[in-house]
């Protein structure tokens, strides 16, 4: 048996996988909090004993760099290293990959029910392919044609310098910086980021934030979930609502320049959480707008195909790199 792992900021989600049914057939499946863990180790001990069935290998996607077999987790305390775990866990093998690449590693698999479709263009079938997901970060990756498949290549792309598209992101740049220094996409362009955006428009004087609702954000945990929320289902709250607006230009943006840097005539994935929660606003047409505003590539962006991947591909991916690389029995 494997045991795959989509490892997030926010979220764990571990999967147990019997070779034989495959990588969209988990056995066993369960989500949990992250920062309740101390440990990537003592989740793992916590799923196995609910399972209660033996395992053989791991592999787990993780949100952060993977060098040598170890990772330092971007959003959490973890430090993270596929010998020390193996060892702790009495397992024959752990695999650590990036999120992104095991979300790459999934896209050739996606099924058509796997994909909402932003814009249909023309793919290449050997082209590259460019993955851009918002979670509690901004995750980018790619693949490249070999001769044969498509290969999965990470990415820290999403830390790379935010580069304003107009006047209104130039001041958020500027307002960002006197925050922060250094201001990279994730800033602007993840969970993590949205609020950064909503604190701009509130302090610039965009529109008024009502008392009643600057309490419901002083109070909570996570203010991201609350100015989505608001924006899609209440128009009216006009700071949420071009919070949203500004984020998806942004997002447009990100996407076009990963997609001229790769050449992405494959096409461009959007993963992540949050796209998936705001479809409508993804199809409105910012998006599309921001994609394409290029210059004199405007026309070869409009023919790459856009879509966003509404299946957990990051486990998908881990799954499938899993079985792939590690031997396990039944």
């Amino acid at each position: 048996m494997l045991i795959a792992g989509d490892i997030g900021g926010t979220k764990t989600l571990l999967a147990l996988y019997d070779p034989d049914a495959g990588a969209r057939k988990p056995v066993a499946q369960a989500e949990f909090r992250s920062a309740n863990y101390a440990s990537l180790d003592d989740i793992v001990r916590e799923f196995v004993g609910q399972t209660r069935h033996p395992v053989e290998a791991a592999c787990f996607d993780v949100a952060g760099p993977v060098i040598d077999g170890g990772a330092r987790l971007t959003n959490l305390p973890w430090v993270l290293d596929e010998g020390l775990m193996q060892q702790a866990l009495g397992l024959k093998r752990v695999i650590l990959l990036n999120d992104l690449a095991a979300v790459a590693y999934a896209v050739p698999h996606l099924l058509t029910e796997d994909v909402h479709t932003i814009n249909e263009g023309s793919a290449d079938p050997h082209g590259a392919i460019a993955v851009i997901a918002p979670g509690t970060g901004l995750g980018e990756a790619f693949l490249v044609w070999d001769g044969a498949k498509h290969i999965a290549c990470a990415s820290e792309g999403g830390h790379a310098d935010f580069a304003p598209a107009d006047e209104i992101q130039q001041a958020l740049l500027r307002y960002l910086f006197g925050r922060y220094g250094h201001v990279a996409y994730e800033r602007v362009c993840s969970g993590s980021g949205l609020p950064n955006i909503y604190d701009f428009l509130r302090d610039s004087g965009h529109a008024p934030e009502s008392p009643a609702f600057a309490a419901m954000l002083a109070a909570a945990p996570d203010r991201t979930p609350i100015i989505v929320n608001t924006a899609l289902q209440d128009p009216s709250n006009a700071l949420c609502a071009a919070t949203l607006d500004l984020f998806v230009s942004i997002l447009g943006a990100a996407a076009g320049n990963l997609a001229l840097k790769v050449l992405a005539t494959g096409g461009v994935y959007l993963g992540g959480g949050i796209p998936p929660r705001m479809l409508p606003h993804l199809d409105n047409g910012r998006l599309m707008q921001a994609f394409v505003s290029k210059g004199r590539f405007a026309g070869m962006l409009k023919k790459v195909p856009v879509k966003v991947i509404t299946t957990q591909a990051a486990l998908l991916g881990a799954a499938l790199y899993g079985l792939d690389h590690i031997g396990t029995t039944g």
